[in-house]
Parts: structure tokens; C-alpha cells; sequence
């Protein structure tokens, strides 16, 4: 990424379905977001997130081992205004949800910071609504407009 852009990207993993309603299994789900601030994508590393799920064996429901819930909802904010007050404003709209939610903040790469929100839940629009609560934050804070609904299904 250039030093003046910005980054927001969010997204949910739900387990499958299947028309007869049996529970969908997996053995492993890897996701890996490495993120750069520099000329060329050469730039210093500001994030490398390396994520992986694996349900145990005995696990009968197959939607993964993640503190009993099966869906996981995250967040990554990339800009130079990410900051301790942000990460603490995003916490404070996340706390008291329904869902687990954790938010992290990267170190600083050329004056840009990044942050990382997580969130487990067992229902897609519960993180939905979150992660559109914390976008349309962002939206508001940053730039005064209105939240913006971008899913696809």
C-alpha cells in the first residue's frame, strides 16, 4: 500500500449448509493477509495475518474450535489516523455484543498504523451488523457520510 491510502476490509466465514441440514465439515481453512506500506508493495511489513481453523477429530458438529462458536467475523483498518483512540472507540461499540470480539493494534510502518478486529459469534447477521456498525464509524468519523452496505451474497 502507498503511505496515503487506505485499507478496510471485512469479512464473515460461516460454515456451509447442505439441503439436509446436515452440518458442513471441513478439515482446515487457511486465510493468510500479508499487508506492506512502500513504493511497489516492497515497502516495510505492517501486518502479516496468518489464520488457520482446524476442527479437531472428535469436533461431531464440524464447524471448527473456536471457544464453541462457528463463525468468525474480522475487521482489518489500515490508514496513518488508525490509532489508540480508534482502537478504543471500536471496542467500546463492540463491548457488551453477544459475540466474542478482540481488537489489535499493528505497529507504525512509514506513519501508518493498521488495526484488527475479531469476532465469533453463531450467526452471520449478528457479525454482519457489527462489522457494519464499525464501518459506518469509520465512514462517519473519517469522511462524515453515511454507512455503506457492500455485501454480497
Amino acid at each position: 500500500m502507498h503511505p496515503t491510502s487506505s485499507l478496510v476490509m471485512s469479512e464473515i466465514i460461516t460454515p456451509g449448509w447442505s439441503p439436509d441440514g446436515a452440518a458442513f465439515r471441513y478439515e482446515e481453512l487457511r486465510l493468510r493477509t500479508e499487508i506492506h506500506i512502500g513504493s511497489s508493495g516492497r515497502g516495510g511489513l505492517l501486518a502479516l495475518d496468518n489464520l488457520l481453523i482446524r476442527p479437531p477429530q472428535h469436533d461431531v458438529t464440524g464447524l471448527g474450535f473456536m471457544e464453541g462458536f462457528s463463525h468468525l467475523g474480522s475487521l482489518i483498518v489500515v490508514d496513518g489516523r488508525v490509532d489508540q483512540e480508534l482502537a478504543d472507540e471500536l471496542h467500546a461499540l463492540t463491548d457488551g455484543h453477544l459475540a466474542c470480539t478482540g481488537v489489535s493494534l499493528t505497529a507504525s510502518v512509514e506513519g501508518v498504523s493498521g488495526l484488527v478486529l475479531r469476532s465469533l459469534s453463531n450467526s452471520t447477521e449478528e457479525l454482519k451488523r457489527l462489522l457494519g456498525a464499525c464501518s459506518a464509524l469509520l465512514r462517519q468519523r473519517w469522511y462524515g457520510t453515511a454507512p455503506l452496505d457492500l455485501r454480497k451474497y
